[in-house]
C-alpha cells in the first residue's frame, strides 16, 4: 500500500495501487504488445499473407470506399508514390480495383474487389478468434474490467471523460484515429 506524502503544494505522490502512472504505463505497453502479437499472428495465418500497410488500406478503403490515391496516402500518413506502389501490390494481387471517378474524368477511384473484402474478413474472423481464446482465459469480473477500462482510455483519450462512457471515441470506421 502506498501512502501520500505532501513534500509541498500540488506536490502529491501516489498513494494507491493505480496511482503509480509510470508502472501502470508499462503494464498497459506490455498487454499492447501481447496484443499486436496476437493481432499479427492471426493476420498471417489468413489465406492470402498481407503486410500491415497492405491491410491497413484495404481497412481504409473498406471504410470509405471510393478515395483516390492522395485520401489513401493522407490517412495512411505515408507519401503518394508509396501509397501508388502499394496500390499497385493489391491490385496486382486482386484485391483491390482503380476505377475512373464518374464526374471527374481525371481522377481514379480506389475500391475493394469482392477478394479484398473476403481477405478482410478472413483477417478480422482470425483475430476476433485469436483474441476471444485470451478472453477466455479471464474470468467474466476480469472480462467486464478490461472493457470498462478500454472504454475509460478510449473517452479519456478522446478528452471525453475517463468514466467509462461510450460516445466519442474519435474514431474512423476503420478503427484508425482520425
Amino acid at each position: 500500500m502506498f501512502v501520500t506524502r505532501l513534500t509541498g503544494f500540488g506536490d502529491d505522490q501516489p498513494n494507491g495501487p493505480g496511482d503509480d502512472l509510470p508502472s501502470v504505463a508499462r503494464e498497459i505497453a506490455d498487454a499492447v504488445d501481447a496484443l499486436a502479437n496476437l493481432w499479427a499472428v492471426a493476420a498471417q495465418g489468413a489465406s492470402l499473407r498481407l503486410s500491415p500497410h497492405q491491410l491497413r488500406a484495404l481497412r481504409i478503403l473498406e471504410a470509405e470506399p471510393g478515395l483516390n490515391l492522395t485520401a489513401l496516402a493522407e490517412g495512411m500518413e505515408i507519401g503518394p508514390p508509396t501509397a501508388s506502389r502499394l496500390c499497385d501490390r493489391l491490385e496486382a494481387a486482386g484485391l483491390l480495383e482503380r476505377l475512373l471517378h464518374p464526374h471527374r474524368r481525371r481522377e481514379v477511384q480506389l475500391v475493394l474487389t469482392g477478394r479484398g473484402r473476403q481477405v478482410l474478413g478472413e483477417v478480422a474472423e482470425r483475430r476476433s478468434q485469436a483474441l476471444a481464446v485470451v478472453l477466455a482465459r479471464m474470468g467474466p469480473a476480469e472480462r467486464e474490467a478490461l472493457g470498462r477500462g478500454m472504454r475509460a482510455f478510449l473517452a479519456a483519450q478522446d478528452g471525453t471523460g475517463g468514466t467509462g462512457g461510450t460516445g466519442g471515441t474519435g474514431r474512423r470506421p476503420d478503427g484508425l484515429r482520425g
